[in-house]
C-alpha cells in the first residue's frame, strides 16, 4: 500500500450512498463511487497520476445532462452513458450537472513508476499524456464491470485477480501491443564495444546488469532488449560464450589439467557444470584421452615433431560448430 492517489478536488452537490469501496493493488488504486446527486452538482479534479474514470450506471430526469472539459478545452457532453474515459496525470477537469440524480462509477488510479517496472519500454509514455473520453467498449465495460463486483466483494478473491483485471482495462484502453509486434532498437556501435569488451575482460566473474547498462547509459530493461537485438543473445548467454571461449584458450595449454581450468573458469560448482563432463561433449573424448593428448603436445614440443591426433583435438576444441551444443548443456 505504497502508492496513494492525492487528487485535489472541489465538489458540491454530492452526497455518498453506503459504504465506500477502495482496492490497493500492484501499483494501483480502485475506488468505487455510488453517488447521489442534487439538482446542480459538479466538481473540479486534478491529480498527480493517471487515471481512468468509468460509468457504470446513471439516473436522471428526462431532461437531466452531466458534461465534463478540461480546464480551457471543450465540452464533452451525455456523460452519463456508460463509458470509460482516460485521464492524464495533471490533467484539470470540471464536471457539471443537471438533473441528475444517482451515480456510480470507478476511480482507477496508477503509478507509472510501478506501471513502468511492470511494463518497461512496452509501456507507450506518450499515450499517457493524450486524454481520452467516453469510450463506450463492450469488453471495456464488462472490465469495469468485473472490477467493479471484486471491490464491493466482502469476500475478495486473490489480489491477482483484481491486479489483472485493472492492468487488462488500462491495457485496452491504451492499446498496448505486445513486445513481439514492436521493433527494438539496437545498441550504438561505441555502446555494444564498450560492453562486450567489459564482458569479456569480467567473463569469469558474476556480472550484474545493472553494471552494463550503466556502462551503456541505458535502464536495464532497455539494454536487456538491445543488447539482444545487437547480439542475439541475452546478457547472460553472452558472458556464457565469453567464458567458453576462455575455457577453450586454457585448455589447448599445456601446463593445465582439466581441474584447474574448470576452477580458474567459475565451472567447479557442481550447481552450475561438471567441466570433466562438458569437456567430454565438448570433444567427444573421454578426460583421461584428453590428458593423454596433452602429454603428446608436451612431447611434440621438445621434440619439434608435429602430433596429428593432437591438431584434430586442437582443431575440435577451437571449432566453432561445437560451441552451442556446449552452451546449450550449460544452459
Amino acid at each position: 500500500m505504497s502508492f496513494l492517489p492525492q487528487m485535489q478536488t472541489r465538489t458540491e452537490g454530492f452526497s455518498v450512498l453506503r459504504n465506500f469501496h477502495r482496492r490497493y493493488w500492484d501499483g494501483m488504486v480502485v475506488d468505487l463511487w455510488d453517488v447521489d446527486c442534487a439538482v446542480d452538482a459538479g466538481g473540479y479534479y486534478m491529480g498527480p497520476h493517471p487515471r481512468l474514470f468509468a460509468v457504470l450506471a446513471a439516473r436522471r430526469r428526462p431532461e437531466g445532462s452531466f458534461v465534463m472539459a478540461e480546464i480551457g478545452g471543450p465540452l464533452v457532453d451525455a456523460c452519463y452513458r456508460r463509458s470509460v474515459s482516460f485521464i492524464p496525470a495533471g490533467l484539470e477537469l470540471r464536471t457539471e450537472m443537471s438533473g441528475m440524480q444517482f451515480l456510480q462509477h470507478l476511480d482507477l488510479h496508477f503509478d507509472v513508476d510501478g506501471l513502468t517496472r511492470r511494463f518497461g519500454e512496452d509501456l507507450p509514455l506518450d499515450r499517457l499524456e493524450e486524454p481520452k473520453f467516453l469510450v463506450q467498449d463492450q469488453r471495456l465495460l464488462l472490465l469495469a464491470d468485473l472490477i467493479a463486483a471484486e471491490c464491493a466483494s466482502p469476500d475478495p478473491l486473490h489480489h491477482l485477480y483484481g491486479d489483472g483485471l485493472t492492468l487488462a482495462l488500462l491495457i485496452d484502453v491504451l492499446k498496448i501491443a505486445p513486445p513481439t509486434l514492436r521493433s527494438r532498437s539496437r545498441l550504438a556501435p561505441w555502446q555494444l564495444r564498450k560492453v562486450t569488451a567489459f564482458m569479456e575482460h569480467n567473463c569469469l566473474r558474476a556480472i550484474r546488469l545493472e553494471e552494463l547498462a550503466a556502462i551503456a547509459g541505458l535502464s536495464q530493461s532497455h539494454f536487456s532488449h538491445a543488447f539482444k537485438a545487437s547480439t542475439g543473445l541475452p546478457p547472460h548467454q553472452w558472458q556464457l560464450r565469453a567464458r567458453m571461449d576462455r575455457v577453450k584458450a586454457l585448455l589447448i595449454k599445456r601446463d593445465m589439467s582439466l581441474t584447474t581450468v574448470a576452477a580458474e573458469t567459475g565451472f567447479s560448482d557442481p550447481a552450475h557444470f561438471d567441466a570433466i563432463r562438458a569437456c567430454r561433449r565438448l570433444r567427444g573424448a573421454r578426460p583421461m584421452r584428453l590428458e593423454r593428448l596433452l602429454d603428446a603436445c608436451r612431447a611434440c614440443v621438445h621434440c619439434h615433431k608435429v602430433c596429428p591426433e593432437l591438431i584434430q583435438s586442437q582443431q575440435d576444441l577451437t571449432s566453432s560448430a561445437i560451441i552451442p551444443d556446449i552452451e546449450t548443456h550449460l544452459i
